[in-house]
Parts: structure tokens; C-alpha cells; sequence
């Protein structure tokens, strides 16, 4: 993807550059998009409506992001702790992001861990943690 396509996911910026610090010296790529191995498998152990449980592939994780920032705008990241595993390809990543619903200028928190599993310089296997009842929250407009 080119500089000005990565423009279009802005409103996740936030994510983008704190899982970047968490994985630096780990991946290959300047950008999120572009550490994720094409063939990558993405798990998200949370039901929320909307939400794909599994994601296989690059391209369909970039389309599945596509209409976030229509929804929710992140300003900020924080609380970053990185765990490594006895596995050496495996990282565990506990952060936390903050924005704003768009529709209701409701304030969107939440915690969230990621259990990443890289090969080859490249992400190919994505578990994620988070904390469904703060984004339902946010979401439905309590504050």
C-alpha cells in the first residue's frame, strides 16, 4: 500500500503505532499493514456484533478496517507492557487505546492483549483480547 492509501485508516492510528512499539526490532515494515504476512490468520476471542470471529489474509484484515474510522476516531494509545514468550516466535502485547465515538461524542476506552506470532519477519497468526463491555458500552452511547 502506498502512503496516501495508509491515510484512509487514520482513525486507527493510535493502534497502528502502539503495536508498532510493542513489536519493533521484530518485523519488517513501516507500517502495521505492512508486517502482516499475506496468509496471516487473525482470531478475535470476543463476540461483538459486526465483528468477524477469524480473518484470513492481509487484504481481508485491511478491508475489515476500512469502515472503522466511520465509527470510532482513536486519539491516543498508552499502557504498553510486552511480554515475550518461552515460544521466541510468539509476543504478547497488553495496551490500551483511547478516542471518541463519532456518532455520539461518547469517550471510548479500552483494554485490549494481543498474542502475536511472528515468522519471518512477518505477522501470521493474530489472537486478540479485549474488553468487549467498555466498546458495547461506548458504542450504545453510555458514557
Amino acid at each position: 500500500m502506498t502512503k496516501s492509501q495508509y491515510e484512509a485508516f487514520e482513525a486507527l492510528n493510535p493502534f497502528f503505532e502502539i503495536v508498532m512499539e510493542g513489536l519493533r526490532g521484530l518485523v519488517d515494515g513501516d507500517h502495521y499493514f505492512d508486517t502482516i504476512a499475506e496468509d496471516a490468520y487473525f482470531e478475535y476471542l470476543y463476540h461483538f456484533p459486526g465483528w468477524p470471529l477469524t480473518i484470513r489474509g492481509r487484504a481481508n484484515l485491511i478491508a475489515s478496517f476500512s469502515g472503522y474510522g466511520k465509527t470510532i476516531k482513536l486519539h491516543s494509545s498508552d499502557a504498553l507492557v510486552v511480554h515475550r514468550s518461552q515460544d521466541s516466535r510468539v509476543v504478547i502485547l497488553e495496551y490500551e487505546v483511547h478516542g471518541k465515538i463519532l456518532s455520539s461524542g461518547v469517550p471510548y476506552d479500552n483494554r485490549l492483549i494481543s498474542v502475536v506470532t511472528i515468522e519471518k519477519r512477518k505477522i501470521v497468526h493474530w489472537r486478540d483480547y479485549m474488553d468487549s463491555l467498555a466498546a458495547w458500552t461506548a458504542l450504545n452511547g453510555a458514557s
